[in-house]
């Protein structure tokens, strides 16, 4: 009796490692098929010379999608849904990118930009995986931290602190890289088994560091 207990938790815990390996790797090929999806419309969106007034449409419309991801995650829809989401964001960033790659040292700007979110985005996920550590302790901090980085950042929309500026795009990075470790480690330990959901949360993260180098760096560079 005793011996057939051990045997069914052990196939209860093989069971969950493979659902949780199934989960891992289905946030992965969804990321990178997003992502590469996201470059593909924010290249079309700078070379129809996308203003800023239909990338704020774009950015509307990517948050209300946002919620109608979530709503039809477990659904086929959902992958759907993704690709609109991902899709509107990257085309949002059009004029950004038109912006800074205007610059003398814009294309480079731009490369270091990827390049340091790549690197931070696979330095704390491999980091989550190799430890297996659980993160799920940063939760309230890290959404402490996003509501005073939301309420900052429309503040300074009026005003117009550049200090305040470097100062939150440094600390969106810091809070985007913990929700790396976070959301890693909640698929990793079954708190998370939507890979839809997975998949939004870990882009997001990604999207906003991108987006705050490229800001850091534009100023380090010279951008006033």
């Amino acid at each position: 009796m005793q011996n057939r207990q051990i045997l069914d938790s052990q196939s209860t815990s093989m069971e969950s490692v493979l659902a949780t390996n199934k989960v891992l790797k289905n946030t992965y090929l969804l990321l990178s098929m997003t992502l590469l999806f996201s470059a593909v419309t924010a290249g079309i969106s700078m070379a129809l010379n996308l203003g800023h007034g239909a990338a704020l449409a774009c950015t509307i419309g990517a948050f209300i999608l946002m919620f109608v991801v979530h709503k039809t995650a477990d659904s086929g829809k959902g992958l759907f849904f993704i690709f609109g989401f991902t899709g509107l964001l990257g085309a949002s960033l059009g004029p950004l990118l038109n912006h800074y790659l205007a610059m003398p040292s814009g294309p480079e700007l731009v490369l270091q930009a990827l390049g340091g979110t790549a690197i931070i985005f696979f330095t704390l996920s491999g980091y989550a995986l190799t430890t297996r550590k659980d993160f799920s302790f940063m939760g309230g901090f890290l959404m402490v931290g996003l509501i005073v980085a939301v309420v900052a950042m429309i503040a300074n929309i009026f005003l117009q602190i550049p200090a305040l500026q470097l100062a939150l795009s440094a600390a969106i990075i810091l809070i985007m890289s913990g929700l790396i470790l976070f959301d890693t480690s909640r698929i990793i330990h079954g708190g998370e088994t939507n890979y839809i959901r997975a998949t939004v949360s870990l882009y997001l993260s990604i999207y906003n560091i991108f987006i705050s180098l490229l800001h850091l760096l534009g100023i380090f560079g010279g951008d006033d």
